[in-house]
């Protein structure tokens, strides 16, 4: 029956890198959030923004960012956090877009843990034909996994660079790898990644 033959190739279609909360929450020593073994993945974050650059890749930048003194339902389970205008919410030095002329990089901000919930990264996507995501970042167990799982859910083939993302949580990141590599997506190493984006 015609549009029912699943897709299991990972290597068709027009791709773009989606960059996870690469921010100084996370990943200055100062932030917020921060764990020592964010900044292990570092390199392969570069290497992977540096292909997709080369590559004229779409690259989106997302964000975690709040708006401080109203309402954010995410509150009842996580305190403050990345609040608009803070340290923590700016991108990691040498990443974001390098400038507001740089079309093929988008700054993306999300409120929930998915990439794609209230935002409108699904349209921006469609609209540029793209097919593939890779996907990398922090942290895997929580933003990384719901942005993997709504993504595959709209019909994108997620590509996990598993080497460029982690967790302080190391047990949950593990569990959370084996269930998109079973059910939601495919893992890949950055050299493989790199290699597509470029």
């Amino acid at each position: 029956m015609p549009g029912t033959t699943p897709v299991t190739d990972a290597t068709e279609g027009e791709v773009a890198l989606v960059l996870v909360d690469v921010q100084n929450a996370f990943f200055h020593a100062d932030g917020e959030n921060f764990y020592s073994e964010a900044a292990s993945i570092l390199p392969q974050l570069s290497a992977l923004l540096d292909a997709a650059r080369r590559g004229g890749r779409l690259i989106v930048h997302v964000a975690d960012v709040h708006r401080p003194g109203l309402a954010d339902f995410e509150s009842h389970k996580l305190p403050p956090h990345g609040q608009s205008d803070s340290f923590n919410a700016e991108y990691f030095a040498g990443f974001g877009p390098p400038s507001a002329r740089a079309p093929r990089e988008v700054a993306l901000i999300k409120r929930r843990f998915s990439a794609f919930f209230g935002t409108d990264l699904d349209l921006l996507l469609r609209e540029n034909g793209v097919r593939r995501l890779v996907v990398a970042g922090v942290k895997t167990n929580v933003c990384v996994r719901a942005t993997i799982q709504d993504g595959f859910g709209l019909g994108y083939r997620c590509l996990l660079v598993e080497d460029a993302t982690n967790s302080n949580r190391a047990e949950l990141a593990a569990a959370s790898r084996e269930d998109i590599r079973r059910y939601m997506g495919w893992l890949w190493s950055t050299d493989a990644a790199c290699k597509v984006l470029a």
